[in-house]
């Protein structure tokens, strides 16, 4: 327990969680450079430093990642990384109403207070959170990401066809590249530069940030918006207003987090989706501003970091691809993360509760400074601001891999996403979509292959798995609840129900 007041004895400690927060912050802000990439490069340059220093530095840039993608999702309408894909839904439509700095004020908080119940999480409940996820099947993984598509009627229009459509294509695009189980090519014509695949980071450039750039050109000659910066911290009712969604949301990131693979981009769509559902009257409607819009996928995907790191500490199996680097590090340090740790360095595990802890609180500084000079960028004229969404786009998707051809793929991802708008199709599923294709399939050949050592079969093994699992019960029953009131009847019955009330 003495290591909960390491940071405080050793100050250069604190001092390195600060500069991680601050890194990932800015980092994950510029589009197509993820928390990631910071953490990766990271770990060949900590080699020689003493373990706990390498874990703060590490778990501050963590923190400071998940929240920095919102910025660029509100002011440009860009993600800086997966898990901002929701924040941009509301965020930047209230960047078009000059409320940027309401927004990214909003945003801050939220995260402060997701990072919080995560860290919290962590520590109570970490024992009990790897046991749940450790009872999920690749059938329930399966499950899980069908329930994310069926996200779509919360992520788009009010088409749900034009939603499912979208989705099922960043589904196909996903699937571009080699399987990753048999080696096949898929959908690669002969080319070898289309075998890796279509990376999430360089489709998310593209539909959202090269489309708004064509976007922008076209509404060259609209007036710019002067934003609001004047209050910028939300006020005590408004927080208190948003507490039990706020509660909600960081519990769903903490949960989604903590299953191996899941990460904060699900989390944070999944609690976006909820909140459409439960807040009953927003001020105004979601996809238009909505400052519920904002609080559930920011609260939602801090929350993750706390959720992520559960299983990595506890099961040895990193919950997203940033614990998957952090656990690399670890062991290069000499450490082993897994069912033994607790009894072997318990001291290591209360280090990383106490780091995440503080860089919650570094990420409320941060978070809150900054924003008048960062809002300024929404008021660029339109014929300087395009060119720099390009030129960000272009080194976002190039950076990734070092490969022309992302290049390539972002600028066909705008034009595509440009097309789809213009005939009301909506992106966020697509990005969706390509995000969830890989956990489909995987999970789903892993059913198949489970499947094949039973008499009974795929059909057979599979319904009953259904029907015997708690876990898979309730998340074949979110599925229906799902399509059942995104149909059309529903609404239907719904508008009826509530002219009755009123009449």
């Amino acid at each position: 327990m003495e290591y909960l007041l390491l940071p405080f004895q050793q100050p250069v400690l604190l001092l390195l969680i600060a500069v991680g927060v601050f890194v990932g912050i800015y980092v994950a802000a510029i589009p197509g450079l993820t928390g990631t990439m910071a953490v990766s490069l990271l770990v060949s340059f900590t080699y020689g430093w003493n373990v706990n220093a390498a874990i703060a530095l590490m778990i501050g840039i963590f923190n400071g990642a998940s929240y920095g993608g919102s910025r660029s999702a509100i002011l440009l309408n860009i993600p800086g990384a997966p898990a901002a894909v929701a924040t941009a839904l509301d965020g930047y439509p209230l960047a078009q109403k000059g409320e940027a700095g309401k927004a990214m004020g909003v945003s801050t908080i939220q995260s402060v207070f997701g990072g919080l119940i995560g860290t919290v999480a962590l520590v109570l409940c970490a024992p009990l959170i790897s046991k749940f996820a450790l009872k999920f099947a690749a059938r329930d993984y399966l499950l899980l990401a069908f329930m994310g598509l069926m996200l779509v009627g919360s992520l788009g229009n009010r088409s749900i066809a034009k939603g499912i459509f979208s989705a099922a294509l960043g589904v196909l695009l996903g699937c571009v590249g080699m399987d990753v189980m048999t080696g096949l090519q898929r959908f690669t014509f002969g080319n070898t530069y289309l075998m890796p695949g279509i990376n999430s980071v360089v489709a998310m450039l593209g539909l959202f940030g090269a489309s708004e750039a064509i976007l922008q050109i076209r509404t060259k000659d609209l007036p710019i918006i002067k934003q609001k910066v004047d209050k910028i911290i939300p006020n005590l009712e408004t927080v208190k207003k948003h507490l039990r969604l706020t509660i909600q949301s960081s519990f769903i990131g903490v949960l989604i987090g903590a299953l191996p693979g899941a990460g904060g981009s699900i989390a944070a769509l999944i609690a976006y989706d909820q909140a459409k559902r439960t807040v009953k009257k927003p001020e105004v409607p979601f996809g238009e501003g909505a400052i519920e819009g904002l609080v559930a996928p920011e609260s939602a995907n801090n929350a993750a970091v706390g959720g992520a790191l559960i299983p990595m500490l506890t099961l040895g199996i990193p919950g997203d691809a940033v614990t998957a680097v952090i656990l690399g590090a670890l062991f290069i340090h000499g450490l082993q993360p897994g069912p033994t740790l607790m009894a072997t360095t318990p001291g290591l595990f209360y280090l990383i509760c106490i780091c995440l802890g503080i860089s919650n609180i570094f990420l409320l500084v941060f978070g809150l400074t900054g924003i008048k000079i960062t809002t300024k960028l929404v008021e660029i004229p339109r014929g300087r601001l395009v060119p720099m969404i390009i030129v960000l786009s272009v080194i976002g998707s190039y950076a990734l891999n070092k490969n022309l051809y992302d290049v390539f793929w972002m600028g066909g991802f705008g034009i595509l996403a440009y097309i789809m708008k213009r005939y009301d199709y909506p992106i966020a599923p697509a990005v969706l979509g390509i995000i969830l294709s890989s956990m489909i399939e995987k999970n789903y050949k892993m059913v198949v292959i489970l499947a094949e050592t039973n008499p009974a079969g795929f059909m057979g093994t599979f319904v009953a798995g259904l029907f015997t699992s708690p876990i898979s019960l309730v998340l074949l029953f979110i599925i229906i609840f799902s399509f059942v009131v995104q149909s059309r009847w529903y609404k239907e019955w719904q508008n009826k129900r509530d002219k009755k009330r009123q009449m």
